[in-house]
């Protein structure tokens, strides 16, 4: 094993769900599964024990779920990344993942490929939310108003008006569900300068994550 392969854990009480993701993860020529984990607990203990880059983890799983664990996580401050994996696409589940410190959110019926590769994007320090998950986040926000801590539409636009005409095409593509990578492809850039403008972007409209980006965008009109 060298320094260079990504070291990843799985925590979900699915033993043949944790079995078919081990075989495709480990498929890949720069990821090692360092070990598995059938509940919240033994995932946050596996954290300490193995310090993996990055956990996939379940949402409901026995003793505390996926999103105490993630939180307990996060609280401990190591360089692990969580990336939750799950069946369920309802807004309490990411708004509570996303609030506990999650770096992305995808569900389980993604592709083997965007898996591998949204591995490798959380790993790398980036958030990823799967287009779908955006589409009902944004949709909870409409429903219900948005929560304390998000700005009302005027509000919202006073915050976008710093941005670029570059930087809020960026955003609008965030918006859609795109990782950098996917950004720089579609916009002809390098995947660097893509990372950057998303830095930038997120200090500029005071988002903590793409996740509050992506509000502020549909908030402030940028898109529909």
């Amino acid at each position: 094993m060298t320094a260079s392969r990504l070291r990843v854990l799985l925590a979900d009480d699915d033993a043949l769900l944790r079995a078919g993701l081990g075989v495709i993860l480990g498929a890949a020529e720069d990821i090692d599964v360092v070990g598995e984990a059938s509940d919240g607990l033994a995932a946050v203990e596996s954290c300490h024990h193995h310090v993996p880059d990055v956990v996939l983890m379940d949402v409901r799983m026995p003793g505390i779920d996926g999103i105490e664990a993630t939180r307990r996580i996060v609280d401990a401050a190591l360089r692990t990344r969580v990336l939750v994996l799950t069946t369920f696409r309802h807004d309490e589940y990411v708004w509570g993942a996303l609030r506990a410190g999650a770096s992305g959110f995808l569900l389980k019926r993604t592709s083997p490929e965007r898996l591998v590769d949204a591995v490798r994007t959380v790993a790398g320090g980036e958030d990823l939310i799967d287009p779908a998950v955006t589409r009902d986040l944004v949709e909870h926000f409409v429903r219900r108003g948005p929560e304390p801590d998000v700005p009302a539409a005027s509000a919202a636009r006073r915050r976008l008006d710093p941005l670029t005409e570059r930087e809020a095409e960026v955003l609008a593509l965030v918006a859609a569900g795109l990782s950098n990578r996917e950004i720089a492809d579609r916009l002809v850039i390098a995947e660097s300068t893509a990372k950057t403008h998303v830095k930038r972007i997120l200090a500029k409209i005071g988002a903590r994550d793409r996740a509050q980006a992506v509000v502020l965008a549909y908030q402030g009109g940028l898109v529909a």
